[in-house]
This record gives C-alpha cells, structure tokens and sequence, in this order.
C-alpha cells in the first residue's frame, strides 16, 4: 500500500504529469480517479484543511456547472461550495497529492515535488517536452 495519493484524472495533462513525477521518484501512488469516485464530504474538508486553502481556491471555474450554478458569486459560502462540488466532481480542481510531507493542488505539476518523501530517480520532462528534473533528478532552476 502507498503512502501517497493522487486525486487524479486521467484526461487532464497536468495530473498525468504529476502523476508521472511521482512515479519517477520510485512509488506507485494510490490513485483516486475522483470524478468517477469522489471524496466523502469529510474527505473534502480534510483535504482542503490540509491544503490550507479555501474551498473557493479548490473550485475550477472553467467547467460547465460554474457558470449556472452562479459560483462566481462571492456570497455563495464554502459549506455550499464543497456540497456543489461533491455533487458536481468536475468542479473540483486536480491533481490533490497527499504525502507524508504534505497536501498539495499540483497546478503547476511540479508542486508535487515539494511534498515527495524520495528524489527523483532520473530526467523528467512533461509531455510538452518542457524539462523539469535534470539527469541527476534536481529540480532545473525557475521550474
């Protein structure tokens, strides 16, 4: 079993790419792919919490639901907010990493390497071919 966990889906770019950077440091994480399982509401909370953000800094606003639902609306609260994206998972921005080091919203991907336990075993490049962790697996500078 891992000890850590991606909030991941798959059709998303940046999550594949920090997913693959934890894979790069060696682990195989739990992966949730949380729009077809999302978190409970106490899950979410947690998450949030541990992040030290907001509910609104979690929410996408560029997704379908955020418009109708009016959640561009500095009124609607966070308890609403996380019961909206509980119904609505695709409300909810990704990758969430959690660690033993931390809990982390991986925008941009390389985030995750602030809260990896192991180095990076080798180079990593995202799939835009820009690099990211050099031969020796340091962060390249201004990444």
């Amino acid at each position: 079993m891992s000890n850590i966990t991606i909030y991941h889906n798959p059709a998303c770019g940046t999550s594949r790419n920090t997913l693959e950077m934890i894979r790069n440091s060696g682990v195989e994480p739990e992966i949730v792919l949380y729009l077809e399982t999302p978190p409970t509401r106490d899950e979410l909370v947690k998450l949030i919490a541990d992040m030290g953000i907001s509910a609104r800094e979690l929410l996408r606003k560029n997704v379908e639901p955020y418009e109708r639902l009016g959640l561009a609306e500095e009124s609607v609260s966070d308890d609403r907010l996380i019961g909206l994206m509980l119904q609505h998972p695709i409300l909810i921005n990704r990758p969430i990493v959690v660690t033993p080091l931390g809990t982390r919203l991986c925008r941009p991907s390389e985030r995750v390497l602030e809260i990896l336990p192991d180095a990076q075993k080798g180079a990593f490049s995202k799939e835009d071919g820009e690099a990211v962790v050099d031969a020796c697996g340091k962060k390249i500078q201004g990444r």
